[in-house]
């Protein structure tokens, strides 16, 4: 079936990748998943293996419509919408499942926050996404980013196998990354947190202290005081700081 490059459709066809990101979705107790953007159903047969039911989200009428056939017997749920409008209590979900798919880059950011904020949140959630998509979720101190501060602060982060481009089809222009992140059970840091982290990345090069004087319209003199209180150099970049760090200097200022 010819791929729509609209919806960023690259057909993985590797059995042994397949198992791999089915089996790295896998979590105790079990036994549902919900798969975004199926396609052709390569990913749900590798999910078979482990799961019971499958819950297969896929916003293509015709895969929609062709993908119950290829799994007869099965235990297969095929929701014909746009995951990012799904209303998840239509689903119907037990106290565990888990989230997993092969998802193309336009919609990575809005699919992780979708399943990081919902009140029912998943064990897990494994995704196949662009690799320096997936090297940005996984950052570490000195290389982060909103995106990835973003994730990291509401789950474990973890990065997993590399896939190169070769093994789709047809082949994307960059090579994938599987990413497999763990939702938290409290976020490690607070909304507040958050904003002020939007505020410092405004200029991502530039020197975060220059950020947030104009950010947050505190002088410059005060937030010194500040970053040598959290122990943040003056000349750190809103990349370097850990978690940790911008939680102190988010308490720091919302007392000024």
């Amino acid at each position: 079936m010819k791929n729509k490059k609209s919806l960023g459709q690259n057909w993985l066809k590797d059995r042994d990748i397949l198992l791999d990101i089915a089996d790295s979705a896998s979590a105790e107790d079990t036994e549902v998943v919900v798969e975004i953007g199926p396609g052709l159903g390569t990913l749900t047969s590798a999910l078979f293996k482990f799961f019971g039911k499958v819950i297969a989200v896929e916003l293509d009428d015709r895969l929609a419509e062709n993908l119950p056939k290829s799994f007869p017997g099965k235990n297969l749920e095929v929701i014909h919408k746009d995951v990012l409008s799904l209303d998840l209590n239509e689903l119907n979900l037990p106290e565990k499942y888990v989230v997993a798919g092969n998802i193309p880059y336009y919609i990575t950011s809005p699919i992780i926050q979708k399943f990081l904020h919902v009140n029912h949140k998943p064990q897990k959630i494994v995704l196949l996404m662009q690799k320096e998509v997936a090297e940005r979720l996984a950052a570490t101190p000195g290389h982060y980013s909103i995106l990835g501060l973003s994730a990291q602060i509401y789950a474990k982060v973890t990065a997993g196998s590399i896939v190169g481009r070769e093994f789709f089809t047809p082949p994307p222009k960059v090579d994938s990354q599987v990413v497999i992140l763990e939702p938290l059970n409290e976020p490690l840091a607070s909304e507040s947190t958050m904003a002020l982290i939007k505020l410092g990345f405004i200029a991502p090069r530039k020197k975060l202290l220059t950020n947030l004087a104009v950010g947050t319209k505190i002088s410059r003199e005060e937030l010194e005081k500040y970053f040598g209180t959290a122990r943040i150099s003056t000349n750190a970049r809103p990349a370097d700081l850990t978690i940790a760090q911008w939680v102190e200097l988010e308490k720091l200022i919302h007392k000024h």
